[in-house]
Order: C-alpha cells, then sequence, then structure tokens
C-alpha cells in the first residue's frame, strides 16, 4: 500500500477582521481574541484533499503532521475527522518562531521518523506567513524532487503524475516516487466530515514526538533572523484642488504631483 504524508500547519484564522489582529512586538506574534479558535491553514487543507482523491480512487495510508508549540487538539484532529487515517503531531516549545528552516527540517526528520512514503504534500504557502519554502526545504533535506502549483495530482505505479499550473495553462509532469508536491486552490476545498466522522476521528492513532523524539537538538540555531513585527501606520492626507474650471484645477494637480515627486 501506498503512504502519502501530508503536512498540515495550525494558523490564526485568517477570516477574522483586520480590526481584531493585534501584534505583540515583544513576542514577535500576531495574536487574537482567547474566544477566536485557531484553524487549519486553507492552504494545507487543499493538500488533504489531493491526498484523499488520491484515496478514493486506490487504498493508500495517509499521515498527517502537524507542528508548533501548542497545538488545538479540535482543530488538528479535524484532518481525521475528514479523512485522513493517523496524525503525528510535532510538539515542543522550541517549535515557536516563525522559522521556515527549522520547521522544514523537524518535519523532513519527522518523515524519515516514519520511515516508508511516496508523496508529500504540502500546501502553496502557509496562511500567516505566505512564505512558500517549508515543502522546498523538506524536499532539499530528503534530497527529493518538488513539484509545485499542482491542480491535480496521482499515483501512478511507482510514479507520481501531477497537473502543474502555469499562467497560460497547465503543464503534466511525471516522476519517479518519492516526491513532495504543494497543491494550489484548484485542487478543491476540503470535503466538510459529517458527525459520524467527527466522532470516529477520536479512534484514530495521534502520536506525539518533541524534539529528543526527533533526534533534533532543541534550540538549534537558525539560518534567519526574525528582526522585527509591527502594524506599519498609515497617514492619509487629502488636499482639494480649487480652481474656476475643470482645466486650472487639473493644471494644479499635475503641478502639486510634480512637487510631491509622484510624477
Amino acid at each position: 500500500m501506498k503512504n502519502i504524508v501530508v503536512c498540515m500547519k495550525q494558523v490564526l484564522d485568517p477570516e477574522v477582521p483586520l480590526s481584531l489582529f493585534k501584534i505583540d512586538t515583544e513576542a514577535k506574534l500576531a495574536v487574537l481574541p482567547k474566544a477566536t479558535p485557531p484553524v487549519l491553514s486553507p492552504f494545507d487543507e487543499n493538500a488533504l484533499e489531493a491526498a484523499l482523491k488520491i484515496k478514493d480512487a486506490q487504498p493508500v495510508t495517509i499521515t498527517v503532521l502537524s507542528l508548533g508549540k501548542k497545538l488545538t487538539r479540535a482543530v488538528v484532529k479535524a484532518s481525521l475527522a475528514a479523512g485522513a487515517d493517523q496524525l503525528f503531531l510535532l510538539e515542543d516549545e522550541s517549535f515557536s518562531d516563525f522559522n521556515t528552516f527549522l520547521t522544514a527540517n523537524a518535519l523532513a526528520a519527522a518523515i524519515k521518523k516514519l520511515g516508508q512514503y511516496d508523496l508529500i504534500l504540502c500546501g502553496i504557502q502557509a496562511a500567516d506567513t505566505n512564505a512558500g519554502q517549508v515543502s522546498t526545504g523538506i524536499a532539499s533535506l530528503l534530497s527529493i524532487p518538488c513539484i509545485t502549483y499542482a491542480r491535480k495530482v496521482e499515483l501512478v505505479g511507482d510514479r507520481v503524475k501531477v497537473e502543474r499550473t502555469l499562467p497560460e495553462g497547465y503543464e503534466v509532469v511525471e516522476v519517479p516516487s518519492p516526491v513532495v508536491v504543494t497543491t494550489n486552490y484548484e485542487v478543491g476545498a476540503l470535503r466538510e466530515p459529517d458527525v459520524e466522522a467527527f466522532m470516529s476521528a477520536g479512534k484514530k492513532p495521534l502520536t506525539v514526538w518533541n524534539v529528543q523524539d526527533l533526534g533534533l537538538e532543541s534550540g538549534k540555531t537558525s539560518r534567519t533572523s526574525f528582526l522585527k513585527m509591527y502594524q506599519p501606520a498609515h497617514d492619509i492626507k487629502c488636499e482639494l484642488m480649487g480652481g474656476a474650471s475643470p482645466e486650472e484645477k487639473a493644471v494644479k494637480l499635475v503641478a502639486k504631483l510634480k512637487d510631491l515627486k509622484v510624477i
């Protein structure tokens, strides 16, 4: 049986109004009111849906990996309710900053620990940082190919066949497995599980691994430095151009824009 690994990130709900977001400049984190629960990144939900579509067509085992400092069980277990077979939580106090290299390193270590894998699916980017670097980092660390912007993914024997979105259409790419593939919204939204599926999710395997379980060094030095997070200040000034006619107003407007070096 083929094995598919799906990497899914718990994020702040991107649908929450911007007015509720606050920036903790000391911790360098975006925070929401405690009553606002986190969600699984919608981009990663596309990746899980791609895996489930493969499972609809042939027998596969779907393993979900989710990494974080404190993961909300009700949120991450939604992947099991949707149809994943098992869930591994990479949970440690050191998994707290927005760092793509350390995240990719931990996920790659977990995938190696899992053993056999034929396909690794990720969203095109995380819904909080929008970096889009973890998937290629995993591929680099595992020394396997990476195909991005997939709109359709298939397992065909010992090969992975992908329809990859291009500005003018799409191309078909086929490579030997294992491979990392990032999916886009064209794969489709994650199917909605029913009440019975949510109830049965609690019976599926859930394993928690920390830094020591993964054989990693706690507090390993990052290759990048996260210097600052802040809410930009926007000063809006409005000045009306007076004049006896539209032409005169236009002349004054052009002169003002030139003074401001806008044109």
